[in-house]
């Protein structure tokens, strides 16, 4: 399986980097099933993935972000859950911030990230990847300075280099919430909207950066009169973390020792693999220490 993943991967990406000024155009192509914007690179990159597991002949349960559950033979065993480019706009603005996602899991009516048990991203430009898996400690890398994980230490807001996300978020509204703390660490520390929340969590893992914030979906729940400015922004759709989104960046997260949970302070385990409904759609706060993660969850403005 291992072998199936990494092999999956590096094919999406050199499809992706092959055809790059032929599908790398910046400019939408249509919807996914989720109502995200899809562009050409999406639809190559879903193309690749299917090709290359049917060509594998492994019998195989696979959920993309573009053509949901199908099966590959009779009787699958595992089901991988694949975004074959999360930052589908870096990727076309060929751009670092875009990585391909891939979790497994054990194939049930319904399972969840707590049932991940391997998982991978590996980036789109740079070709570097990190792999985990239950059956040995630590994390699997390439390509990065020294081994990975080494996440950071800081537990202060105002030095924290973090992330945030603000597609299908109505930017009033989430300024609303944590503009402070962007007036607060954009000079101390930094602050940073890249389009892919594997990336951003990545990064934690890496070191380079201390938080990820994706709060919108709380603040949905806990506002319910938000919804209208949400549609809005999102062009008639809820546009907030789907399972696939994050799935394997997760797993590996939490293999790296990465406080990683909703915005309400939650586990994320219990979020369904293969449910990308509106009730299914998660928030996230993850943070390099115990210590800025408590700090971000107190200070943002619910």
């Amino acid at each position: 399986m291992r072998n199936l993943i990494h092999g999956l991967a590096a094919h999406i990406r050199h499809v992706v980097r092959a055809d790059r000024a032929g599908a790398g155009g910046r400019y939408v192509d249509g919807t996914t099933a989720g109502g995200d914007a899809e562009f050409p690179v999406d639809v190559l990159a879903e193309e690749a993935a299917w090709d290359y597991l049917v060509e594998a002949g492994i019998p195989l349960a696979v959920y993309t972000e573009s053509h949901g559950l199908r099966r590959i033979g009779a009787h699958p065993r595992h089901v991988l859950v694949i975004d074959p480019i999360d930052g589908t706009r870096g990727a076309a603005a060929d751009m670092e911030p875009a990585c391909v996602s891939i979790a497994a899991a054990r194939y049930t009516d319904a399972p969840t990230i707590g049932d991940i048990d391997r998982a991978m991203l590996m980036e789109i430009k740079t070709g570097h990847w990190m792999y985990a898996d239950d059956s040995q400690p630590g994390i699997h890398s390439s390509g990065y300075p020294g081994r990975l994980p080494c996440p950071g230490t800081t537990t202060d807001l105002e030095r924290m280099f973090w992330t945030l996300e603000f597609n299908g978020h109505p930017a009033q509204l989430m300024v609303g919430a944590y503009g402070h703390l962007i007036d607060a660490s954009a000079n101390r520390g930094g602050v940073y909207v890249v389009n892919s929340a594997s990336y951003s969590i990545s990064r934690i893992i890496t070191g380079q950066m201390d938080a990820y914030v994706d709060i919108g979906n709380r603040l949905l729940r806990d506002h319910p009169e938000t919804e209208a400015a949400f549609r809005t922004v999102g062009h008639g759709s809820i546009l907030h973390l789907f399972p696939y989104d994050i799935a394997a960046s997760v797993y590996l997260a939490e293999r790296a020792g990465v406080v990683i949970t909703d915005a309400y302070g939650e586990s994320l385990h219990d979020t369904l693999l293969l449910d990308i409904g509106a009730g299914n759609q998660r928030s996230c706060i993850a943070a390099c220490t115990p210590e800025l993660h408590q700090s971000l969850l107190s200070a943002i403005h619910w």
